[in-house]
């Protein structure tokens, strides 16, 4: 039976396995490593990123710990301005029909380990340290010592893959003078699915609905002061946040810890090599001020699984797959990669004149409809070249 060997065991990871064991006769290996810290993040799945899970039988189990995200709500706004006018909204549906979804890392990544164990998947524990290829397939070696034979290997494991490295897949990589601030924090008053982003100097702040009276920041900042932000204690952190952010949502609370790192682009110069595929952050990782860097790694999980079906059910050597995935996706991630590079620097501009160009360019992008139905399409992850479980599809 012809294997696919897929290394990695984070969110991407395991849904390309989970995509592939679902939508194809193709035999599945994963390698999960050993087992992951705790995960105190969420993340943004789009309405595409919904329609895959459901397809692969995942959602069901994440659905009771989604937060639909119903309305954003965008400023451009210096952070002692008492009033800050939203500049541009989208409301994009309600329930299950959001544009986008908060959902805490540890239900997905639990959600994900419960369905690849119930599919013929083989589950190993272990790392890929090395392999060698061959015209038929590929053997990766284990720290084990063990190998294991397959058609085709898909490197899902991280910013800093090593099969990446043994590939010979070079980057192109480029460092921010920000880094990221993430974490939960509860408040006084509800936020009515609203998903808030207030565009300051130094980067953009967002609050993102998780259920209940809590939700996920990610907050863009001078490395100093992310630095000191993250080193303050929980409840001065928390006044911090408050006076930056404002009191819209009432008093707020920091649950430690908060997450501080510095940012920084990058993306593969091939997706591909040999046998070998590149996907999720081991692929690209991009600015996170969109918040679809996840959303990438899925359209790569469901584009992979539909191009190695399909070659398969032609007869053809899966490996042949590779190239078209390799074309397929990476004119929109580096798309993708150049939108939040350009928006991040035009919003990062302390100017006042272009901070009110900023804003009538908003503005006239609020009041036309069709833009912001594209912008919504653009969110939802339903625009463009999608692949057909992201569409809600099967293969």
């Amino acid at each position: 039976m012809t294997r696919v060997i897929v290394a990695g065991g984070g969110i991407v990871g395991q849904t390309i396995a989970a995509s592939i064991a679902t939508q194809s006769h193709l035999a599945v290996t994963l390698l999960t490593g050993p087992r992951a810290p705790a995960d105190a993040r969420s993340s943004a799945i789009s309405a595409a990123g919904r329609k895959l899970f459901s397809r692969i039988g995942v959602w069901p189990g994440v659905a009771d710990d989604a937060q639909p995200i119903e309305d954003m709500q965008i400023t451009d706004c210096a952070t002692d301005d008492l009033i800050r006018p939203s500049v541009l909204s989208f409301t994009g549906g309600e329930g299950a029909d959001a544009f986008a979804f908060m959902v805490p890392n540890t239900a997905l990544r639990g959600a994900l380990a419960a369905r690849c164990a119930a599919l013929p998947i083989d589950v190993r524990r272990d790392t890929a340290t090395f392999y060698d290829e061959t015209d038929e397939g590929v053997r990766v070696r284990l720290t084990t010592g063990e190998t294991v034979d397959g058609a085709v290997l898909i490197a899902a494991d991280g910013r800093g893959s090593r099969l990446r490295r043994i590939a010979g897949i070079e980057t192109v990589e480029k460092f921010y003078d920000q880094w990221g601030i993430t974490g939960t924090i509860t408040h006084s008053a509800p936020h009515h699915g609203r998903a808030v982003q207030h565009f300051f100097a130094a980067g953009p702040l967002a609050m993102l609905p998780l259920p209940g009276d809590s939700s996920s920041i990610v907050w863009t900042e001078r490395p100093a002061f992310a630095k000191s932000l993250g080193e303050m204690d929980p409840m001065i952190a928390s006044l911090e946040i408050e006076r930056v952010f404002g009191l819209s949502l009432g008093r707020l609370c920091v649950e430690p810890p908060l997450q501080v790192y510095p940012l920084s682009a990058m993306i593969a110069r091939d997706f591909c090599a040999g046998r070998v595929a590149l996907a999720g952050d081991a692929a690209h990782v991009i600015h996170p001020l969109a918040g679809q860097g996840l959303n990438l790694g899925l359209r790569d999980a469901a584009a992979l699984a539909e191009t190695l079906a399909l070659a398969h059910r032609h007869g053809e050597d899966v490996a042949l797959a590779l190239p078209r995935y390799a074309r397929w996706r990476r004119a929109d991630v580096v798309e993708m990669a150049l939108v939040t590079d350009r928006l991040n620097a035009i919003f990062s501009q302390r100017s006042d004149l272009l901070r009110a160009v900023r804003s009538i360019g908003l503005g006239l992008v609020d009041r036309r409809d069709g833009l912001k139905s594209f912008f919504i399409g653009e969110a939802s992850g339903l625009s463009g070249d999608v692949p057909k479980l992201m569409r809600g599809e099967a293969v």
